[in-house]
């Protein structure tokens, strides 16, 4: 037979501890006479509470703080080195792997340029990339508390892979591959998903309750914040924007449908017409036309902006978010794309409907969404911990 009390009593005891660790995280460094002020909790529990998160390395004390009188007070503080966690950005032709610590702070990055047809090889540079941060943790209490990859496709709300259209990732067993080689829990996310936590937590969607990051690569995908909070829809599958039509009888996609947006707004409509080269050939390509200022690149960049603007006049209609974010190379690196985009916009709606919106352009770069993807397997590390999994 449960003992109901001792039961009601733990759990009590469980929940001013993530109470007070909570308040650590956010408010640190705070003396603990502050974290009873806070949380209500008397002087007794905070002390003990406290006491338990010293032993586990979690927080530490960082020395006398300010005092209005009497004592200074210690001071106490998230350990950020306690632990650390790897994200990976499995592109169509790029992985990207990025270690933080627990407050995400960038550690190391390796990045590889991948081959769009060969998935063995997608496989094998999975494994290897991954390793290469894992072997540089440095000693700490947790160690690696987990690994998250994201992928550009359908990824469901039980973190499976479902389908990637523009390259057959969902065909590596990701988590399983991960699980065994590594021993630690393994998260997966949809590529844009991870972007726009990437950006809540540390770029420019800051504070905003509705936000759309929009992720232009080989193909297009978004994430969406809603309330502050990630939107993935009833089976996890929202944001794939990048298949909407915008030609209802244009080009078959691979995803089966006409006409779709990414078609016409992604990286590989901007190549198509340099398509003799591959690879980062194409970027340099691209970037010594455009810096020359030849005219068929600035066309086709004009193009580009032109499509993107029309997608986005799109999500504007249809979710009406505060903000949007860029995340593309290319954009980031010519305004006049940019310029192009908001022409598009403005020429096409009612000025008073979208007078509002504020349309960014990533300050993350690259590395946005293995960033995002390292911040989740962080969140997760740190919900084990409050629900005393350790």
């Amino acid at each position: 037979m449960i003992d109901i009390e001792y039961a009601d009593q733990a759990l009590v005891k469980k929940m001013n501890k993530a109470l007070i660790f909570e308040q650590i995280i956010e408010n640190g460094p705070v003396s603990r006479a502050k974290l009873s002020e806070i949380t209500g909790l008397n002087k007794a529990t905070v002390s003990s509470q406290v006491s338990s998160l010293l032993q586990k390395d979690i927080i530490y004390e960082t020395g006398p703080g300010e005092s209005s009188g009497g004592r200074r007070p210690v001071m106490l503080k998230f350990n950020r080195k306690a632990g650390y966690a790897v994200g990976v950005d499995v592109g169509t032709n790029y992985i990207i792997v990025a270690l933080t610590d627990l407050e995400g702070h960038l550690i190391e990055q390796f990045e590889r340029t991948l081959d769009e047809e060969d998935i063995q090889a997608t496989e094998e540079a999975l494994i290897e990339l991954t390793g290469l941060p894992v072997d540089k943790i440095p000693p700490s209490p947790f160690g690696l508390t987990g690994i998250g990859v994201c992928v550009p496709g359908l990824v469901d709300n039980e973190r499976h892979v479902v389908f990637t259209p523009n390259k057959p990732i969902h065909l590596i067993p990701i988590k399983e591959k991960l699980e065994e080689r590594f021993g630690v829990p393994i998260l997966i996310e949809n590529e844009a998903n991870a972007g726009a936590v990437a950006e809540k937590e540390y770029g420019e969607g800051g504070q905003l309750e509705h936000a759309v990051f929009v992720s232009i690569n080989t193909g297009i995908g978004l994430g969406i914040l809603m309330n502050g909070k990630l939107f993935r829809g009833v089976q996890g599958f929202s944001g794939e924007a990048g298949h909407m039509s915008i030609h209802f009888d244009g080009p078959l996609c691979r995803c089966g449908n006409r006409g779709c947006w990414e078609l016409y707004a992604s990286e590989k409509a901007v190549f198509s017409h340099y398509a003799a080269n591959s690879g980062a050939q194409l970027y340099e390509t691209v970037k010594e036309l455009a810096d020359r200022g030849d005219p068929g690149m600035m066309e086709t960049f004009e193009r580009f902006g032109f499509h993107i603007g029309i997608g986005l006049l799109n999500i504007l209609k249809t979710l009406n978010p505060d903000t949007i974010i860029l995340r593309n190379t290319i954009v980031e690196s010519y305004p006049s794309i940019v310029d192009a985009i908001k022409k598009t916009i403005a020429s096409r709606s009612a000025a008073e409907a979208l007078s509002n919106y504020h349309l960014k352009i990533s300050t993350l770069g690259r590395t946005a969404s293995a960033l995002g993807m390292s911040s989740l397997v962080t969140e997760r590390f740190l919900e084990r911990f409050m629900n005393e999994r350790f």
